[in-house]
């Protein structure tokens, strides 16, 4: 592998452990994967979350209100482009089962994640972007 090679499969294992802990309800593992400063843009929310702290109240508050639990996430359609040094942009497509107090939702998400590669090579998520799939 070259050396870009090499990083598209760093943001890969990234994004897939992102995507795994998000899907077995490992929220703190899952939190884990951006750093504390992250920004977060949901097309559910009419506000931007400023923070890991902000994406903590608001996941607090869908577990009190709705009972919200992650039940399963699958990914398809992802890929990788280098912005700057040490920037990727991981896109994909995703699949979310959610359990509420309604019963059980399926979401089909299209979703953008920042990576910035940290001092100790680790890759965290800096920014991450929802939408609703429109072939939904």
């Amino acid at each position: 592998m070259n050396g870009v090679d090499d990083m598209k499969a760093q943001v890969i294992a990234a994004a897939s452990h992102l995507l795994g802990v998000f899907g077995q309800d490992r929220v703190e593992d899952y939190f884990a994967c951006f750093t504390p400063d992250a920004t977060f843009v949901f097309h559910k929310l009419n506000y931007r979350l400023a923070s890991i702290a902000d994406y903590r109240t608001a996941w607090a508050g869908w577990v009190r209100d709705l009972d919200l639990h992650i039940l399963g996430a699958w990914s398809q359609n992802q890929t990788v482009d280098f912005i700057a040094p040490g920037v990727a942009l991981f896109t994909h497509s995703v699949q979310v089962k959610a359990g509420t107090k309604n019963g059980v939702e399926h979401r089909r998400e299209r979703e953008t994640v920042v990576f910035v590669r940290q001092p100790d090579q680790r890759w965290l998520g800096v920014h991450e972007h929802l939408s609703q799939d429109p072939n939904a």
